[in-house]
């Protein structure tokens, strides 16, 4: 059975604490990002693309480095994304993207937000250990969608 996107949020809340969740889908054919979770889905929708209107440097270190990004503090989260106003009406001023990776390819990001100064390092960590459950429902989604 197929770990859904809901269970990695309720892991990740109960893990490191999470405020907005968010699950994009990578969509390498228009350099898109594709929601395909929300925890907040009135503010994001589910089915909404980003071409991504993130700085370049996140695009290159998440996608296709594969690397988390860490934004500590509301000054990183506006530096990063260009709706940051929303993020911080959420009361978001933290930020883990992680990279879900499915045998050296980037499926999509997890996008775990909080308040400001709620993580840290071992947050990292530990966002970056729950990614791997996202893969079998990123993988069954993006074989819906070809």
């Amino acid at each position: 059975m197929t770990v859904s996107l809901s269970t990695v949020e309720d892991k990740t809340r109960a893990t490191i604490g999470v405020r907005l969740f968010t699950v994009l889908a990578w969509v390498p054919e228009r350099r898109a990002l594709r929601r395909v979770h929300s925890s907040h889905p009135h503010d994001y929708p589910v089915g909404g693309e980003k071409t991504v209107e993130v700085a370049a440097g996140w695009l290159e270190r998440c996608i296709t480095g594969q690397e988390p990004y860490f934004g500590p503090d509301s000054a990183a989260v506006r530096e990063i994304f260009a709706d940051h106003e929303l993020i911080d009406r959420l009361g978001c001023g933290a930020v883990i993207n992680v990279p879900v990776v499915d045998d050296g390819r980037t499926l999509g990001v997890l996008n775990i937000l909080d308040a400001e100064g709620s993580y840290d390092d071992d947050s990292v960590a530990a966002a970056r250990s729950l990614a791997p459950l996202a893969v079998p429902a990123l993988r069954e989604l993006l074989e819906e969608t070809r």
